[in-house]
């Protein structure tokens, strides 16, 4: 078959925020191939450890892959270490992982979103092949287009090229932030055709995990 390839786009959306002592990941449970639904409740998310949560758009089989690649590399980790590995370094880690993948790289486009080691909340950002960047929030997938300028809109950044470097946390309390995720996934849901059905919501905080879900349009 002359168009064949070895990848597949399964589209959906994923969000995060960091927060100055908490991080929200968010992520739509539908799985489409072309025009056609397969699943309407899956999850995009993958918790790496207890205070680190991924989330991944893009090809379903290379995500299942890296999140066992990087669930395999954490165990290691916590048999050499006695320890868990913290969100900045599994944020390290993944970077590894995709560009030693760099020339048939995973079709994962990845969030990775939780606490840092002084309990600030922290969001990297990824292309496939592992150039990341740590930022106050960030989308991926096929609604990023979408929810982006209203994240710009109502996070407003300071610019990564002021000197000294600003605060990337968003002021937004806990609720007012996931309030934003729950309108910007209802908007995205009304234009693209492969987010919708529900949004999974994780809010990572001292006290723990927490996971919430709001339905999306059907159709």
């Amino acid at each position: 078959m002359a168009n064949w390839s070895p990848y597949d786009n399964n589209g959906g959306t994923c969000v995060a925020i960091a927060g100055t002592d908490y991080c929200v990941i968010a992520a739509d449970t539908r799985l489409s191939t072309g025009y056609s639904i397969l699943t309407r409740e899956h999850t995009k998310m993958c918790q790496l450890s207890d205070k680190c949560i991924l989330a991944s758009s893009g090809f379903q089989a290379d995500i299942r892959a890296l999140q066992k690649n990087l669930d395999a590399q954490h165990q290691i980790y916590q048999h050499q270490h006695s320890k868990k590995m913290s969100c900045p370094a599994m944020a390290q880690l993944l970077s590894n992982t995709l560009y030693y993948k760099r020339f048939f790289p995973y079709y994962a486009f990845n969030v990775l979103g939780g606490l840092d080691s002084e309990g600030k909340g922290c969001v990297f950002t990824y292309d496939a092949v592992g150039s990341y960047e740590r930022v106050g929030y960030s989308s991926q997938g096929s609604g990023q287009q979408l929810l982006m300028p209203v994240l710009d809109n109502q996070l407003q950044a300071a610019s990564p090229l002021l000197l000294p470097s600003q605060e990337s946390a968003t002021p937004l309390s806990e609720g007012e932030a996931v309030d934003l995720i729950m309108d910007v996934f209802a908007s995205a849901a009304e234009r693209d055709i492969y987010t919708g059905d529900a949004v999974e919501i994780v809010v990572v905080n001292a006290e723990g995990i927490k996971r919430q879900t709001m339905e999306l349009r059907k159709d």
